[in-house]
């Protein structure tokens, strides 16, 4: 038997009907290994993660181990993407499995899951190592930096090497919308016979250096205007490309204007599409499709007797673009219609015919722009009609009615009937009106807007951003409203804490560490060189933060001796206060100075109240001398320390009410 692991249950059923009786396909659920929860998990100066079992993954791996056993070969099937890389080392790893073969593939149907099999490679260990220093980076601005943040605003903040710089987005636009003094301006518009318009070009009466006119005396006087001499009739044409194929981005911002999804939903269906075989993989930032892919549509499209351009269009990716994969289209390009749900089949549709929209003809338009003059106080005033009629449609006949398609050449008004006239004639404008104007602020980000701004500075890449927005939301930091993106007061502290304190949170910092992780897939930086400038950075601005703010530097205060005695051994008790190190609030408590006793005092008024009861033995054996576990209190919270104490000094974290051995402390 041949085994296959793959991510996702969802793709299990699918991928072995193609493969047939010979082969197990299973999935690893995705990650089955992580750093631990409570604990940095980070040798430094080395930057050695110290990896434990998810609890899902435990579960998984002893699974998977009894199938290992039983299989002449095993392939590792997980998505093909830095993420999907290192989750098959983890599994070789955990399985200690001696020569896995690697497989990856861009859509699942069956011809290309067959060809994936008979060609398997080797892990790619710089991939590996790039994801492991992403996850290590997080981990250390994350651990490092939340503690001191926390305890510095009083209540519980978390900072995050991508989540910070994406708050900072929402909360520096809701400042500036704040801020903005709106100016009111004036312009003119003239109307004629036949339902065409013509405005007034205002710029010749604006003061020097100023961008608006706000003398409304002249936009009325404008507006009166009735006798006109033609000076110019251009007629040209106009030419519209079709949008790119989606991209993770642009996918999440297209479904968000046309379906009104939101980039998490968005991805959810995506998911499935590709796990039916619909569609190729979700996670990319390459606009190009495939030979293969490209061949196939224009086929199509011929057969649909649509205009096609004349050679195969490709487009300029993202310059921190990797493009290891090609652009998110249909599989199976003769499909119409695919997906379990309606909101899946829409999804699909947008996707098919985006690509089919791709690889027809330029949109065609005739543009007409006349030019029309008067006399305004001994001075020449200018008006300027536009007007465009679609000449052919191209690729609109796809995508003519598409909200997620932006016109642009919505400048040349389709719904403007220009007539063609002569210089020289004299018109006469039936109507004229003032056109009153107020400069507007930039809107809110809504969760797709944010995404594309992430994506234009560098921030984040295609598998990441739905999860950073996500973040930030669960975290209350922002909040939706009507769509759009608000900051919270605790999102606003956090911004304003770190934003001048820790290099991470600022945008180009954050663009050159993604381009430094890009360097580590690539072979051209090593590992412990971009951990340690990272983490050397990092340990200065901590020291400058704690010299800001003192109470950082506060983990424990000294334990003060008291009058007090122990009600067990009769040593004296020491009065423990300080601030918990999650900042989730102070302790303060009496307890014995004999670490051997061990005995504690709850403050009752300033003195030591009735004792706690002596943790009773568990039936949890500690892994280092067998001896019953005890559970006990400590100011950062619970955990599990061995009955042999002080002899063995062996301590567990608490995990749901059990001891971690996974994660030792």
């Amino acid at each position: 038997m041949k085994l296959l692991i793959l991510e996702s249950p969802g793709k299990v059923k699918k991928v072995q009907s193609f493969l047939g009786a010979d082969w197990k396909v299973v999935a690893s659920v995705g990650h089955v290994r992580d750093l631990p929860e409570k604990t940095l998990g980070v040798s430094v100066p080395d930057f050695t993660p110290e990896y434990a079992p998810t609890e899902r993954g435990r579960d998984v791996l002893k699974r998977l181990a009894a199938l290992v056993k039983t299989a002449e070969d095993v392939y590792l099937a997980t998505d093909p993407d830095r993420e999907g890389e290192a989750i098959a080392w983890h599994l070789q790893d955990a399985l200690k499995l001696k020569n896995p073969k690697r497989v990856t593939y861009g859509s699942i149907t069956e011809n290309v899951i067959k060809a994936a099999v008979k060609t398997p490679r080797s892990l790619d260990m710089l991939l590996v190592k790039a994801q492991e220093a992403r996850r290590v980076l997080d981990r250390l601005c994350g651990y490092i930096v939340s503690g001191p943040l926390s305890r510095v605003a009083a209540e519980r903040l978390s900072a995050g090497r991508v989540q910070s710089p994406a708050l900072r987005l929402v909360v520096e636009r809701e400042r500036m919308i704040k801020d903005f003094a709106s100016v009111t301006h004036y312009g003119a518009e003239l109307a004629f016979e036949g339902g065409w318009k013509a405005v007034w070009i205002s710029k010749p009466w604006l003061p020097d250096g100023a961008e608006y006119l706000l003398d409304k005396t002249v936009a009325e006087k404008a507006a009166a205007l009735r006798s006109l001499e033609v000076g110019e009739c251009s007629e040209s044409e106009s030419r519209a490309a079709p949008p790119a194929p989606f991209t993770t981005s642009s996918l999440q911002q297209a479904a968000s204007n046309a379906l009104k999804f939101t980039p998490k939903h968005t991805m959810e269906l995506a998911q499935k599409l590709y796990e039916s075989g619909a569609i190729t993989y979700m996670r990319t930032d390459s606009p190009n499709l495939s030979a293969e892919a490209i061949t196939e549509i224009r086929a199509y499209c011929t057969g649909k007797g649509w205009s096609l351009v004349d050679k195969p269009r490709t487009w300029k990716s993202k310059d921190s673009a990797q493009e290891a994969h090609e652009a998110i289209r249909a599989t199976h390009i003769e499909i119409e219609d695919a997906g379990e749900t309606e909101e899946e089949r829409a999804l699909y549709r947008l996707i098919r015919i985006r690509s089919l929209a791709s690889q027809l003809a330029d949109a065609v338009y005739d543009v007409r722009v006349l030019r029309l003059h008067a006399d305004l106080d001994g001075k020449e005033a200018v008006f300027e009609a536009r007007g465009r009629t679609l000449k052919d449609s191209g690729w609109k006949v796809l995508l003519a009615d598409d909200e997620a398609v932006a016109d642009e050449n919505e400048n040349d008004a389709p719904d403007n009937p220009v007539p063609a006239l002569m210089a020289g004639t004299v018109i006469t404008a039936s109507d004229g009106k003032v056109v009153t104007k107020k400069t507007k602020p930039s809107t809110r980000y809504s969760e797709a807007a944010l995404i594309r701004e992430l994506e234009n500075r560098g921030i984040g890449r295609p598998a990441t951003f739905a999860a950073i927005v996500d973040t930030i939301l669960k975290r209350e930091y922002i909040r939706t409203e009507k769509r759009l993106l608000v900051p919270t007061p605790l999102g606003e502290k956090a911004v304003d804490l770190l934003v001048g304190a820790f290099t991470f949170a600022d945008y180009d910092f954050t663009k050159a560490m993604e381009s430094a992780l890009d360097d580590i897939a690539e072979g051209k930086a090593a590992y412990r060189d971009v951990l340690a400038g990272a983490y050397d950075r990092l340990q200065k601005e901590l020291g400058v933060f704690a010299s800001r703010y003192p109470i950082v530097s506060q983990e424990r205060r000294q334990p003060e001796q008291t009058e007090f005695t122990c009600a067990a051994c009769g040593k004296p008790l020491v009065h423990m206060t300080g601030r918990k190190k999650d900042g989730s609030g102070d302790y303060d408590f009496f307890s014995c100075s004999d670490r051997k006793c061990n005995a504690s005092y709850p403050n009752d008024n300033g003195k030591p109240g009735e004792a706690r009861k002596k943790p009773e033995a568990t039936k949890f054996k500690c892994k280092t001398c067998g001896k019953p576990l005890v559970r006990r209190e400590s100011a950062k919270g619970p955990f599990f320390g061995c009955s042999g104490y002080p002899a063995c000094k062996q301590l567990y974290q608490d995990k749901d009410g059990k001891p971690d051995f996974g994660g030792k402390k």
